[in-house]
């Protein structure tokens, strides 16, 4: 697995995130009514609200279709899009629709139907604890589990290029 260089984190104008297992730790909690809850990284928050500082979009794709992911995008100000069978098309739609080259565009993921989106953007991403079939897909590994951080740590990572660009020289990020 090769690393995300300071120059490809500095052209990131679109990040696409999948959601169970990225914004969660891929665990659902079913009440005997059938209602389901997740478990969220609260600090994703702020991470996201960074990105929109710099003028990154966001926009998270699920195979699933959940009102808990509909809550969670609308509290973290993120559009969504939930029941995508092909998150390739879906993901290339987002970059045509926002005028983005796939070049500047990330996807972060973490199972295997995650593969074909990662292979369509210049910035492919894997959370710390995807399923091992996707990493040789992926750019970066990020160092977070899913549910645990790893939002904000791809947040931060690109955050601080930007923020870095505007007073020195740019380096690789390992």
């Amino acid at each position: 697995m090769t690393m995300l260089s300071h120059e490809q984190l500095a052209t990131v104008k679109l990040v696409v995130f999948d959601f169970d297992g990225v914004f969660t730790d891929n665990t659902v909690y079913v009440s005997q009514e059938g209602v389901e809850s997740v478990r969220c990284w609260r600090s994703d928050g702020l991470g996201l609200a960074r990105l929109r500082d710099v003028g990154v979009q966001t926009l998270i794709i699920s195979t699933e279709t959940n009102p808990v992911v509909t809550a969670r995008a609308k509290k973290l100000g993120l559009a969504c899009r939930q029941g995508v069978v092909d998150k390739a098309v879906a993901v290339a739609e987002a970059c045509r629709e926002r005028g983005v080259e796939a070049a500047d565009a990330m996807f972060v993921g973490n199972d295997i139907n995650d593969i074909p989106a990662l292979s369509v953007v210049g910035m492919p991403v894997a959370v710390a604890d995807a399923y091992p079939e996707v990493f040789p897909h992926v750019l970066y590994r990020t160092s977070r589990a899913g549910g645990f951080g790893a939002v904000r740590e791809v947040c931060d990572l690109i955050f601080d290029v930007k923020q870095a660009n505007c007073h020195g020289p740019s380096n690789n990020v390992s």
